[in-house]
């Protein structure tokens, strides 16, 4: 049994946030503004900025959860000791950005359809599955380098792992010291 949370409008309130999600998700910025600025105006303002920060990292590619950060201390920067909400200038931007991100569910489906297949098992079941099913992941020989206690019995070196970690980055951008690898 929910709550019969409100918006300003009459709008439900849960009704109006899966919009704003789903209208972003869809670039549809119009819709998710609209959505966001009805949160806002009701009251829902830290509600609003968790959930746009949920969908930075549910549905957007990159690195943007930074710029949705900065967007929010701008927003509480301008709210510092105001006596009304002002600064929705800053949750417009945010809307924007997001609509605008490319759109990747990656961190959305590695939490819940890639780690999740392990839970609710005991470290010894999740072992003893592990070593006995084809389903989950074996650790790849790369793991155990240097900086692991089966790497170190292996007589894996740090130069080993320089070399080898150097030549797996993907994409790899040039670096200052690639000349000493």
């Amino acid at each position: 049994m929910g709550y019969d949370l409100r918006t300003i409008h009459g709008y439900n309130f849960y009704n109006v946030s899966s919009c704003l999600q789903k209208s972003i998700r869809r670039a549809d910025a119009r819709l998710a503004g609209y959505m966001a600025l009805e949160l806002w105006s009701s009251g829902y303002v830290t509600y609003l900025w968790k959930r746009l920060f949920t969908i930075s990292a549910e549905d957007c590619w990159g690195i943007l959860t930074k710029e949705i950060e900065a967007l929010w201390q701008g927003y509480q920067l301008v709210n510092d000791k105001a006596a009304k909400p002002k600064g929705r200038i800053f949750i417009s931007k945010a809307v924007l950005l997001l609509c605008a991100a490319k759109k990747c569910r990656d961190a959305d489906h590695l939490s819940n359809f890639v780690y999740d297949k392990m839970n609710g098992l005991t470290p010894e079941q999740l072992e003893k599955e592990i070593s006995e099913s084809t389903e989950y992941v074996k650790l790849p020989g790369y793991v155990y380098d240097v900086h692991t206690i089966t790497g170190k019995k292996m007589g894996k070196t740090k130069e080993e792992f320089f070399k080898e970690e150097y030549e797996a980055l993907k994409p790899r951008e040039p670096g200052l010291f690639d000349d000493v690898i």
